[in-house]
């Protein structure tokens, strides 16, 4: 019966010990956040489950970040950083005076009437996210610039929901 017992507490502390470690991992290196809008579609859509990577925030272009923007979670494509100039014209969008040519964004990128002044340089420690649904999308057209303390993480997987 003791045999028993010391069995039992051992089992019970491993099952402690390794929800402890996954909540830690949970908490300080990776996080999940659902995304609620369609700024990404069709890359993420309304719904998906999206993982990210806290740790890393040296970004490149063409990477996804997790942020937090008036209270709500959102992801945004990287398309300029520090340093970068941005500006919208009529033909599209230009980054340090070059065309922006992209063979996954399906749509044309345009300004927004409620939105910021272009050309801007994104400053230091900052980035310029655009969502993929380039029309549809609440981005740094609207907000600006994204300070990199405000973004949750690089996004390295996206788990699609089911729909009802």
């Amino acid at each position: 019966m003791e045999s028993l017992m010391l069995d039992l507490t051992q089992l019970g502390l491993k099952i402690v010990l390794i929800i402890g470690c996954v909540f830690a991992v949970f908490t300080f290196v990776y996080g999940f956040v659902r995304i609620s809008d369609t700024s990404m579609e069709p890359s993420i859509v309304s719904g998906d489950l999206v993982l990210y990577y806290r740790l890393d925030k040296r970004f490149e272009t063409g990477d996804v970040a997790a942020f937090r923007y008036e209270g709500r979670d959102g992801t945004g494509r990287v398309v300029a950083m520090a340093g970068d100039t941005v500006d919208i014209t009529e033909d599209g969008l230009l980054i340090n005076g070059a065309v922006q040519v992209s063979q996954d964004i399906y749509y044309e990128t345009t300004q927004f009437a409620q939105g910021v002044d272009f050309p801007l340089t994104v400053g230091e420690g900052q980035v310029f996210l655009l969502g993929d649904n380039r029309p549809e999308a609440t981005d740094s057209r609207i907000y600006g610039c994204v300070d990199l303390s405000d973004i949750k993480g690089k996004v390295i997987a996206v788990i699609r929901t089911r729909r009802i």
